[in-house]
């Protein structure tokens, strides 16, 4: 690559600059906000709609469905458009959606909206795959895969404090600020993204058995494994340690945990130093000892304290590791091969609200939670394998 002199700035260093940041003001919005905040303020939505907990997982559920569909359709028109227009098109659908939730005035409404909103992370966080494999030089790439999931831990730290702030204006005052907030960011990827596709991935689209390679495996367990205790632990958590009647509690608690999720721009060193395997027994452990607290002391302050900063950090860097791990299984298309892995994980998002909303309705969420827990255990079964795709053949299917 030619040096620019004269004081000119090249643009593709100028992209490298910026990249991380609007991924991460991206990833922030579509999961902190448009996704995770419906947990944060579960315990007045329930107080204002009167809505049972059965209700409440199977809204959760609902919001993931459009996710699920928009997992689907971005695998295969990245490939021919580019990431700029699914990120923008999740942008718009998160600001859109949280707008919705911001006047709704029924549970129908509310529920438009919190599934409007929820397909936007669907949009965004695969696409980025693509773009950093287009915009940075190699030596950089799975470093910055591994700090853009921190996005979330940024947006729920702001989350925590406006909820608070809610107190006094009312929470729908919060998911006013969502919406600008996902507005801005919108406007800041469509400048800095790349359009179109590449020549190759225009000539080109993987088929069926490209999916079903041996190293993708447990990939796909862990991503739906993950899913799953990620989304009950998003929905529940705060109904668990508060109520409508205790709303100091529930954003304090979020605080704490984006505070310690935001480590997770650290990833990239866990990963080189410890590698992926190791990482995956480290963080998988990490989490089901933090969901374990709250159905063993949801009342400690003490326990939810350790279970908010260990699931913060934990959560945040697993997030970083599917990415890293998934670019390493699918190099030759990454957002392709990261959309599925990610549709598992949306997978498991829909399956976890409802069914242990279920559960929760006849044993309570403490039992709800070590159940999770011991998925979360289950799935240090699926370890990565040393071999990646790098060295494997691409074609080689699990059979």
């Amino acid at each position: 690559m030619q040096t620019v002199t004269g004081g000119a700035r090249d643009p593709r260093r100028v992209i490298d600059r910026h990249i991380a940041l609007a991924a991460i003001s991206a990833i922030g919005v579509g999961y902190g906000f448009a996704r995770y905040g419906y947990g944060l303020f579960l315990p007045q939505i329930r107080a204002e709609f009167g809505l049972s907990v059965s209700v409440l997982g199977a809204i959760g559920s609902a919001t993931y469905f459009g996710y699920l569909l928009a997992l689907i359709l971005v695998g295969v028109l990245v490939t021919r458009f580019g990431p700029r227009p699914m990120v923008v098109l999740g942008g718009l659908s998160a600001t859109l959606g949280m707008a919705l939730v911001a006047f709704a005035s029924t549970p129908a409404l509310l529920v438009i909206g919190l599934v409007l909103a929820g397909t936007s992370s669907g949009w965004i966080w695969a696409p980025y795959s693509d773009a950093i494999g287009r915009l940075l030089p190699d030596g950089r790439r799975e470093r910055v895969l591994a700090i853009i999931p921190s996005g979330t831990a940024f947006a729920v730290v702001i989350a925590g404090p406006l909820a608070l702030l809610a107190r006094s204006t009312g929470w729908r005052f919060a998911w006013f600020v969502f919406a600008a907030i996902a507005l801005a960011a919108t406007v800041y990827n469509a400048v800095l993204l790349p359009g179109g596709s590449t020549a190759d991935a225009a000539r080109r689209t993987p088929a069926m058995r490209w999916f079903a390679r041996r190293s993708a495996l447990p990939l796909y367990l862990t991503a739906l494994s993950y899913g799953l205790l990620g989304s009950v632990y998003w929905t529940y958590a705060v109904e668990a340690i508060s109520g409508a009647d205790d709303p100091e509690t529930g954003p304090l608690f979020w605080t704490l945990m984006g505070l310690s999720g935001t480590a997770g721009v650290f990833t990239g060193r866990v990963l080189a130093r410890m590698g992926l395997p190791g990482a995956h027994r480290l963080l998988l452990t990490a989490l089901a000892v933090a969901v374990a607290l709250l159905g063993v002391a949801p009342g400690s302050v003490v326990a939810v304290v350790a279970s908010a900063l260990l699931y913060g950090c934990a959560f945040m860097a697993t997030s970083g590791l599917l990415a890293v791990w998934s670019y390493q299984v699918f190099p030759e298309y990454p957002a392709t091969g990261f959309s599925a892995a990610v549709l598992f994980l949306g997978v498991g998002s829909v399956a976890g609200p409802v069914t242990m909303g279920m559960i929760a309705t006849q044993y309570g969420l403490r039992v709800t939670f070590l159940l999770t827990a011991a998925l979360a255990l289950l799935t240090l079964l699926a370890p990565p394998t040393r071999q990646t795709a790098r060295t494997a053949s691409p074609g080689r299917a699990w059979r």
